[in-house]
């Protein structure tokens, strides 16, 4: 019997050995191996705030596993969309009273890209990332030249488009926020580009959805600022220098807001001049960039043809300077929450837009 007890001991030692599981080491954000994108703010504990719509953290792992930590900054819940080697996985909601570990599974054991993307906006509250559980750390390339920027509304922040989960009308007004699959970032993956999203939910150029820029902020007052508000004690760096501008304003300016609060006809007069205003801006930041001016998928009839008419005043204005470009879009009807573009129409709105995109 002796005989028989010594090697079933060895052969438990070296069972024990080979599932002993991989020890993860944190991987704080000042990890140059991590890469940034969007509008994103450093605080003093070396977090990093994910601030604008889709703002992002990638990285490549070593090993078959990884955990991420994220906490909503303003107490209220958050949303991130995680994409791992090239592939959506899903969305993600991030708490804000305390620290949420996202776990995941990862398909390959030498090496995987993970992608963290908000999918919330800015006036959601940032969302802040304080690193990875991991294997290892391994450089990542970023081998994209081609930037764009994509300047909008609640359309470009993918509002009420993601009603997977949670059915229009439930939950906070954002709950159905997914920025990642907005037109946006999709045309950006289509043509291998990286991007960044400018963009605020019920704002215009020279008024909003219910407000005719009294109680609220419009894009040309915002834009500068780091967290896309009134604080202009924090100022965006505007380093990103994109190759293209695509601007998609004047659904709100032309909307008939509530229909309880006071709403005076459209200006046409200055619409245009604070989009020409708007325009110069973006110049002075970007001198070469390409801009392209969209119309609005959410707009039919008389109210389209003044859009566009609109569009081509600011154009015709820029032409012995700059050659601007105009995008009018196939009708569209929105079939997400508010009025506003589902996936599948965002779908449809990337597939009309790419040809374009190529084009310029």
């Amino acid at each position: 019997m002796k005989k028989l007890i010594l090697p079933l001991i060895v052969l438990l030692l070296i069972s024990c050995d080979e599932i002993k599981p991989i020890l993860l080491t944190h991987n704080t954000p000042k990890n140059e191996l991590f890469n940034y994108h969007g509008r994103i703010e450093i605080l003093s504990d070396s977090s990093v705030v994910l601030i604008n719509s889709a703002a992002s953290v990638e990285f490549k792992v070593k090993g078959d596993s990884t955990t991420i930590h994220l906490q909503s900054v303003n107490g209220k819940h958050n949303y991130v969309v995680i994409e791992i080697n090239g592939e959506d996985n899903r969305r993600y909601r991030v708490e804000g009273n305390s620290i949420t570990k996202i776990s995941l599974k990862l398909p390959n054991k030498l090496e995987n890209k993970v992608s963290v993307y908000k999918a919330t906006e800015a006036s959601n509250g940032g969302v802040i990332f304080y690193g990875v559980d991991a294997e290892e750390l391994l450089l990542l390339k970023n081998e994209k030249e081609l930037k764009i920027e994509f300047i909008g509304n609640s359309i470009t922040c993918g509002m009420g488009a993601d009603t997977a989960e949670i059915p229009c009308g439930t939950g906070e007004w954002y709950d159905q926020h997914n920025a990642y699959l907005a037109y946006g970032p999709r045309i950006a993956r289509a043509l291998n580009a990286n991007f960044i999203l400018n963009s605020v939910s019920g704002i215009g150029m020279y008024r909003n959805w219910n407000d005719e820029n009294i109680d609220e902020p419009i894009m040309p007052q915002v834009y500068e600022n780091l967290y896309l508000d009134l604080d202009s004690s924090k100022k965006y760096s505007f380093v990103y220098n994109p190759d293209i501008v695509s601007i998609c304003l004047g659904t709100n300016d032309l909307s008939d807001g509530d229909g309880v609060k006071e709403r005076l006809p459209f200006d046409e007069n200055k619409f245009v001049t604070n989009y020409i205003s708007f325009i110069d801006k973006i110049y002075n930041h970007y001198p070469t960039t390409k801009i392209a001016l969209l119309n609005s998928p959410m707009i039919t009839g008389e109210k389209s043809e003044v859009l566009l008419e609109c569009l081509k005043k600011v154009k015709n204005h820029f032409n012995e300077t700059h050659a601007i470009s105009i995008f009018e879009f196939n009708t569209i009807t929105p079939n997400g929450c508010g009025s506003h573009p589902d996936l599948n129409d965002h779908k449809k709105m990337t597939e009309q837009l790419i040809p374009f995109f190529k084009n310029l």
